[in-house]
């Protein structure tokens, strides 16, 4: 009796087709902002002198570290000035009491920051990119206080990415935490990019509204009179 033919050899398998991710070249960004302290100072004053360029503002900055160091941290946060720091990083941040909020962003392509070394973040790998100044005010209306925000601003390379949002959700979330009834700041009419995103984020951009200051010379003099 002839032997049994041997079973045909399996079929093999085809191959699956290997599936990319959708943007193999993502670059993660830790991001995190936090409370400042009087040791960030020489960071805040050139993000201050950067703001007056943008601004178109640098005859009216007279600010020196010194002077932001006297009159900055002299209050516990919250009760009177209050800087929020925005800071990069190509690592995850250790979390402390000073976090206020981290988030981790992803971009197609590295944030070509070409100052990354003089705004590094007293000498460890964080990278200052933007800050907040804010202080308490009062609605009489409402009678409950508030936040103003006296400062807003994200350095060049790294706009348009949503940090200026992170860092008005985290006045207006510790507005929200401290039960106070809204955050108010100005804009510059020229500033139309700026008016955009304040009016797409929910922001009323008080047209009828004007400022007014005493300054300088002005104050002085009418400070005297009686």
């Amino acid at each position: 009796m002839a032997a049994a033919a041997p079973p045909p050899p399996p079929t093999p398998t085809p191959d699956q087709p290997i599936q990319l991710p959708s943007n193999p070249t993502t670059h993660s960004l830790f991001t995190r902002i936090r409370l400042a302290t009087i040791s960030d100072v020489p960071q805040i004053h050139k993000l201050i002198h950067q703001m007056a360029v943008f601004e178109r503002l640098t005859h009216l900055f007279s600010a020196t570290e010194s002077s932001l160091s006297t009159t900055l941290f002299n209050s516990p946060p919250f009760q009177s000035f209050t800087v929020f720091i925005l800071e990069v990083s190509q690592l995850p941040f250790p979390l402390d009491q000073t976090t206020i909020l981290t988030k981790t962003l992803n971009h197609e392509t590295p944030i070509n920051d070409q100052d990354s070394e003089i705004f590094r973040s007293n000498g460890s790998g964080f990278i200052v990119a933007g800050f907040v100044l804010f202080f308490p005010n009062y609605s009489t209306f409402l009678a409950k206080p508030g936040f103003y925000i006296e400062d807003i601003f994200v350095r060049e390379c790294y706009r348009r990415k949503g940090f200026g949002k992170m860092l008005l959700s985290a006045v207006a979330g510790q507005a929200v935490k401290m039960g106070y009834g809204r955050v108010e700041w100005c804009v510059l009419d020229w500033n139309v990019n700026a008016i955009k995103f304040y009016e797409e984020m929910g922001a009323d951009v008080m047209k009828e509204w004007r400022i007014c200051r005493l300054t300088g010379a002005a104050l002085e003099s009418y400070g005297y009179q009686g």
